[in-house]
């Protein structure tokens, strides 16, 4: 008898979860860990919404299966966002399904039309689910850069003229998970127009759509005209109105991945709890003003974050989107490499962040750092950020 299941065996250590045992240790321990690791909303729902999950539970009548596609109205207020959003029609009936949050659909849509032997390109670094939802699916992944560069359409380019079989899937995701690097719609038309030319399907991950910063908004594939030809993209409810814990999401696009998905869920589950379904209405058709609040709320802290760790001796781009900020290792202590830079930061300044090469090979010399807590804990971060780098020998220009 085998000692680990196939499956099993091609999945690697989680790394990140290596540092989250030691976060949970330290905490248990009674050290006060700030926690920047996680991209877990620290905010509540908005009160309308908790609202109306409360008093659908009340009735008698909502505690049976649902509907695994989801129920009709949550479908057709997903439909209404892409048309105010995006000015994109979308069909409530064939081109929407609810998931259970898009890491659910994610893998869902990947046991739907992927076969061992397939071959799926996507991005490294990337949040895991994008390479990992098609392995356990039997598939094989080619990395693609996840920068929206030049060099990314040449390697595009590449994967196709020498890779066997020919890949049959992209996966994209912008504002990017972990890098926060963001695309305009001259990049979606060009995708599209490849995926044509390559007869490859797209997987659009916009978990993100909200949370964009300094008045530019993300961009939607579905907005290329044609693009439901080839794309499907998946949103979620968990940033936008802090509903992580929920678990609601949503694929659109393509009617014919749509239906594939929907078949497969129709196997796996039931679909999401009524009463929760009936609150992402209210979230989706309720007033919007909690998602512009979120909004500034986070740009604050992304403010905030770069002012006070610059000052403190470390430098990092400022997110143009999402709710992390991808910071390269200090200089002086790029040898180091993410994991043990993570370690050490959270066993000796007490902040807890995500290595980067948790996200692929090409995350190496990177952290992620999420901004899940309040002004007052991010300075508070970055003081002991400074107290650690100067332990070190990095000296810092001013003080924090």
């Amino acid at each position: 008898m085998e000692d680990e299941f196939y499956r099993i065996k091609r999945l690697p250590p989680y790394v990140i979860a290596e540092v989250n045992a030691m976060r949970h240790a330290a905490r248990r321990a009674g050290q006060d860990i700030i926690d920047l690791g996680m991209g877990n909303p620290d905010l509540p729902p908005p009160q309308h919404v908790i609202d109306k999950l409360c008093e659908v539970a009340r009735k008698p009548d909502a505690h049976g299966y649902s509907q695994s596609k989801g129920i009709p109205g949550l479908r057709r207020a997903q439909s209404n966002y892409y048309g105010n959003r995006f000015g994109v029609d979308v069909d409530p009936e064939t081109e929407v399904v609810v998931t259970m949050g898009s890491k659910e659909g994610l893998a869902s849509l990947a046991t739907a039309i992927t076969a061992p032997g397939d071959v799926v390109l996507a991005p490294n670094p990337s949040y895991p689910i994008h390479t990992f939802g098609f392995i356990i699916a039997g598939a094989t992944i080619r990395s693609v850069p996840t920068t929206p560069d030049e060099h990314y359409w040449e390697q595009l380019d590449r994967a196709m003229a020498f890779t066997v079989p020919r890949p049959s899937i992209l996966v994209v995701n912008y504002p990017s998970n972990p890098t926060a690097e963001t695309v305009d719609l001259a990049f979606y038309e060009r995708l599209v127009a490849w995926a044509k030319e390559n007869k490859v399907w797209i997987l659009s991950d916009l978990a993100y759509s909200e949370l964009y910063y300094d008045g530019n908004p993300t961009r939607s594939i579905l907005e290329v005209p044609g693009a439901k030809d080839v794309a499907v993209e998946f949103t979620s409810m968990s940033k936008t109105y802090s509903m992580a814990g929920w678990r609601m999401g949503f694929a659109v696009g393509n009617p014919k991945l749509i239906a594939a998905m929907s078949r497969v869920k129709s196997y796996l589950d039931y679909g999401a709890f009524t009463p929760i379904q009936a609150a992402a209405c209210a979230a989706l058709n309720g007033p919007q003003d909690i998602v512009e609040k979120n909004r500034q709320l986070y740009q604050k802290r992304r403010d905030v974050m770069v002012e006070a760790f610059g000052r403190a001796g470390w430098e990092i781009p400022s997110p143009k989107a999402s709710m992390f900020a991808w910071a390269p290792l200090p200089p002086a202590l790029k040898d180091m490499g993410s994991l043990e830079f993570s370690k050490q930061l959270l066993t000796e300044a007490e902040v807890a962040v995500a290595p980067g090469v948790g996200y692929g090979e090409d995350g190496e010399g990177f952290v992620r750092i999420a901004m899940v807590e309040n002004e007052q804990r991010l300075r508070q971060a970055a003081r002991n950020i400074k107290r650690f780098l100067n332990s070190k020998g990095v000296n810092s220009t001013t003080t924090s």
